[in-house]
């Protein structure tokens, strides 16, 4: 039987205290209701109910039981109306994924967004992989990429990001500084998996000059790779936003500045559009508003050629 509705006709019964004023309640037959009563009792196997002509009465069982429908029945209103308000009210916790180092980019941004809608808890994971937020419950996955394939998923533009050649001074005492991609042959070439391809790709008008890393190290870790280019292993290739600190301690520079690589997107991905909960709406609509204006900050560091290797 419909057990949730029988709790229901149950407590109309004693709250209205006749089968006749329950049945007028609910906009039912007076025979629906004494059939549903007859029929949670079966299931119960107690009686419920005292009947009379004059009156009807609870008994002992049915004392209890009615505590337990009065919680059950408000505890199901409750959740009922914070499911049909979720696309609503942002609240609750929203589950993000994004890689290592942009999910330290964005840290900031998860505080400002806190700030504003307080009644969500954001638990944020780190990897170097992009999981399917289906598969590992992920309410928003960031994603960088050129491109994305085709899938069921939603995908929304939250920024651009590129690399950066990077040396510190102290590597490129007494060598030349590179004035040309090609130049780049001549130094030790560091790898940061994940945030580039195996080649670094230069603009150069119409035309790509391809230059590959020579394996003198190689990590998936923008970070490590900020510690290893500081100590003077070699020229790398670093997210820009990752570079900024280092660009204004001196501890590193910045190199081909008149050379772009190409750029990568940042993508929030999600899996439906319909019904979408507020705090993933919001959440992403944030993102787009606030993460442009954060990269903006990291660019006009690294465009100041104060910064530059000369």
């Amino acid at each position: 039987m419909d057990l949730l509705n029988g709790m229901q006709v149950f407590t109309k019964v004693v709250d209205s205290g006749s089968f006749a004023a329950a049945a007028q309640a609910l906009d039912v037959s007076g025979a629906q209701v004494s059939r549903l009563i007859a029929e949670l009792e079966k299931h119960l196997e107690t009686r419920l109910l005292q009947r009379t002509t004059r009156r009807l009465g609870l008994t002992e069982s049915g004392e209890r039981f009615l505590l337990r429908c009065r919680k059950i029945l408000e505890d199901v209103r409750e959740a009922t109306a914070e499911a049909r308000g979720s696309h609503l009210n942002p609240r609750g916790r929203l589950r993000v994924h994004c890689m290592s180092g942009v999910g330290v980019l964005i840290t900031p941004l998860i505080a400002r967004y806190s700030e504003r809608y307080p009644d969500v808890c954001i638990e944020l994971t780190l990897s170097q992989h992009n999981p399917d937020p289906l598969e590992e419950g992920h309410d928003v996955v960031i994603s960088i990429a050129h491109s994305l394939p085709d899938s069921a998923l939603v995908s929304q533009t939250i920024g651009q990001l590129f690399s950066v050649p990077c040396a510190a001074p102290g590597y490129l005492a007494g060598r030349e500084v590179p004035g040309h991609p090609s130049q780049l042959l001549q130094h030790r070439r560091l790898h940061l998996q994940d945030f580039q391809e195996d080649v670094w790709l230069f603009k150069e008008g119409e035309e790509q000059i391809e230059i590959s890393s020579d394996g003198a190290f190689t990590t998936n870790v923008a970070d490590a790779m900020v510690k290893a280019t500081q100590e003077g292993m070699g020229i790398s290739l670093l997210p820009f936003f990752s570079t900024t600190q280092a660009l204004r301690e001196g501890t590193l520079l910045r190199l081909l500045p008149d050379y772009r690589l190409r750029e990568r997107n940042i993508f929030a991905l999600y899996p439906s559009r319909r019904f979408l909960d507020a705090k993933v709406r919001t959440w992403v609509a944030f993102l787009q508003e606030q993460l442009p204006l954060l990269l903006a900050g990291h660019v006009r560091v690294i465009e100041n050629p104060e910064y530059w290797a000369r």
